[in-house]
């Protein structure tokens, strides 16, 4: 076991945890996208509410997610320490002299990361933390009683313009993100062959799409049917 500390020290041992941690979070949003299109229902808020509820009582799901918690914060900070260190190996002006090989997505994934990791902060604030504090507005169905109306202070934010762009930029942000860090991180798997990498990179392009996109179309519906 001396060896597993080293490798995970080394270049190839983080990329290998950017890919594991990287596809376990856009496993993360996909559920996350379907419980937020819990947001459209015309009922109230009830799907919604009860999901929510569901979510944060459930002591599977609460186990979980501390594991989402760790692993967006462990993602984040092996992502900056590549990120310098590559800097530092290749010379701050490698990726100028170089632009033909790289994407815009390639090029700038520390810093795509670091605005999806600061509107987290905020998501996380003016929702999770609003939650967790017991400070909304209480709420009673059909086999729920008292339970936190989340649906009534996600829908008065989706009622300002700014929040609502801020929203859809930052989704905007995460669909560049995944774009490329989707191919990249079966890639660092051994997953690179040309029989298999058109095929993955598609897939990439098309599920960075669905989720940015997804994630964005709610608020705007919101905003737009008030």
């Amino acid at each position: 076991m001396n060896w597993m500390v080293p490798f995970l020290k080394s270049s190839l041992g983080r990329k290998l945890i950017m890919s594991l941690t990287g596809l376990f979070l856009c496993l993360f949003l996909v559920v996350h996208l379907a419980g937020n299109f819990q947001l459209l229902k015309s009922d109230g808020g009830e799907a919604f509410n009860t999901y929510t509820y569901f979510m944060t009582h459930n002591p599977l799901i609460k186990l979980i997610s501390y594991f989402t918690y760790f692993f967006i914060l462990l993602h984040t900070f092996q992502g900056l320490v590549l990120y310098f260190h590559n800097r530092s190996a290749r010379g701050a002006a490698y990726l100028d002299k170089h632009p033909s090989k790289t994407t815009f997505a390639s090029r700038n994934m520390a810093l795509l990361g670091s605005v999806i990791f600061l509107f987290l902060i905020v998501h996380m604030g003016d929702f999770w933390f609003k939650m967790k504090r017991g400070i909304l507005a209480k709420v009673s169905y059909e086999g729920y009683d008292q339970i936190d109306d989340l649906y009534t202070r996600v829908t008065a934010a989706f009622d300002q313009w700014w929040i609502v762009l801020f929203y859809v930029a930052g989704m905007g942000f995460l669909g560049f993100h995944l774009q490329h860090g989707f191919q990249s991180a079966f890639q660092s798997l051994g997953l690179n062959h040309p029989k298999y990498t058109p095929w993955i990179k598609n897939t990439g392009i098309v599920f960075c799409i669905l989720i940015s996109a997804g994630f964005a179309i709610i608020p705007i519906i919101q905003y737009f049917s008030k």
